[in-house]
């Protein structure tokens, strides 16, 4: 899937799936449930024990399936072409890299850094960042969508981190490119409840496709 394809996915879709994990297994299994609950964009950070195979295993499984896997949590330009080599097809990072931002535009990869600040936004713009991430969102809240979108117009801004089922329309009513949801999401992974992460990814698709499309 070439990078424009992506990011008109991710736009349609709204939402990409943070995969958090204690070991190979249960990062699976997480990503199963997800996906059964119709999120199309699966982001597997790179804090999971053996995450570039899980990236390979799940870029093979839903090859056929309308999913698009990527890598989270990363770092530094080394991580990502590793990542991209595992068939990530978008890099999403915490922090602000140029080093990472060259790297995913050399090899034509969406890539989301993450900032705080409206300095930030603009150096990531300026950088060739496809899409920012306000991280962490919760700290902010929705409004801070709006706040960076009153100078910075052309920012396409993707909250991770505090976004919920209960705030989720609020985000995207604030000019949200898509939203980012992890723990929210996954909880029921912890107590071996995966129907639980099926039923709320079930909820958080309803939920943005009312919030984009009416």
């Amino acid at each position: 899937m070439d990078k424009l394809d992506v990011l008109v996915k991710m736009r349609e879709e709204g939402l990409v799936a943070v995969i958090r994990a204690d070991n190979r297994d249960q990062g699976l299994k997480v990503s199963e449930a997800i996906f059964k609950g119709g999120i199309k964009f699966l982001e597997v950070t790179m804090t999971v024990p053996g995450a570039l195979d899980i990236i390979k295993e799940l870029s093979n499984c839903y090859m056929d399936k309308d999913v698009v896997v990527g890598a989270g949590t990363v770092l530094d330009a080394e991580t990502a072409r590793l990542a991209i080599l595992a068939r990530a097809k978008f890099i999403v990072s915490p922090n602000l890299s140029e080093k990472t931002i060259q790297v995913c535009n050399r090899y034509r990869v969406v890539v989301i850094p993450g900032v705080m600040s409206p300095t930030e936004a603009v150096k990531a713009m300026e950088l060739g960042a496809d899409v920012i991430k306000i991280f962490p969102g919760g700290a902010f809240g929705p409004n801070i969508i709006k706040d960076l979108k009153g100078p910075l117009p052309q920012g396409h801004f993707m909250p991770s981190g505090g976004v919920t089922t209960e705030n989720a329309a609020e985000w995207l009513k604030n000019g949200a490119f898509a939203l980012g949801t992890g723990s929210s999401l996954t909880k029921g992974a912890k107590m071996g409840d995966y129907e639980l992460v099926t039923r709320t990814a079930k909820q958080f698709v309803s939920i943005v496709k009312e919030g984009m499309h009416g």
